[in-house]
């Protein structure tokens, strides 16, 4: 009870962290959207990077706010990583969905289909580990779960890449489809980092 009112769910940096992990949520569940029904125009990708300039909104809020406040809930390092890191992860979704707009893919592969579902899984397991951050001791399930997305993601990519020099693809496709899984993989990359700090933060404070 005593930690729990040295971390009240009140606390404005919580609140924010949550706001970008369901954004950034939010932009992964678009992301799949676009693959699922995709008719490769601009504003299927527009309507994912709204969501990557709402995360940004809510960054440079977080950091404004960073340097008003003179005694922060965590450590300011802490916030100043997990505020970056939450940022990268929506990047990268809103350039994996930029990058099949502007090489003008004809039809998403069940690979990146299967790509993007793990993306929704782990930003999911995101918004579950930011919104028990100041129950620390709940964080840890969340933070394996991730941890065992961002290997699947790993397999699916790497089998995906080596089918591309297998089977029947233009090298041109090579070239796009290379770079649309790895910049996919790198997203759970990203979602890992996010586990990785959260598990940091409970170690400080458990």
């Amino acid at each position: 009870m005593f930690r729990l009112r040295l971390f009240p769910r009140s606390e404005k940096f919580f609140d924010m962290f949550i706001e970008a992990a369901r954004n950034i949520h939010q932009g992964a569940r678009a992301f799949q959207q676009m693959l699922e029904d995709f008719h490769g125009t601009d504003e299927q990708w527009q309507a994912v990077e709204e969501y990557e300039h709402e995360g940004d909104k809510i960054t440079h809020r977080i950091l404004r706010t960073l340097h008003q406040t003179f005694i922060t809930p965590i450590d300011r390092e802490d916030i100043h990583k997990l505020t970056s890191a939450l940022d990268d992860v929506i990047d990268l979704i809103e350039g994996s969905a930029a990058r099949m707009a502007m090489y003008r893919i004809a039809k998403p592969t069940p690979a990146a289909q299967h790509l993007a579902g793990i993306i929704v899984r782990s930003t999911d397991q995101i918004v579950r580990g930011v919104t028990a951050l100041p129950r620390f001791e709940f964080l840890q399930e969340h933070c394996i779960e991730i941890n065992r997305l961002e290997n699947e993601a790993d397999e699916v990519s790497r089998e995906a890449i080596a089918a591309l020099f297998v089977e029947e693809v233009s090298p041109l496709d090579v070239i796009k489809w290379k770079e649309i899984y790895e910049t996919m993989e790198t997203a759970t990359d990203r979602c890992e980092d996010v586990a990785n700090i959260l598990e940091e933060i409970a170690l400080k404070h458990s």
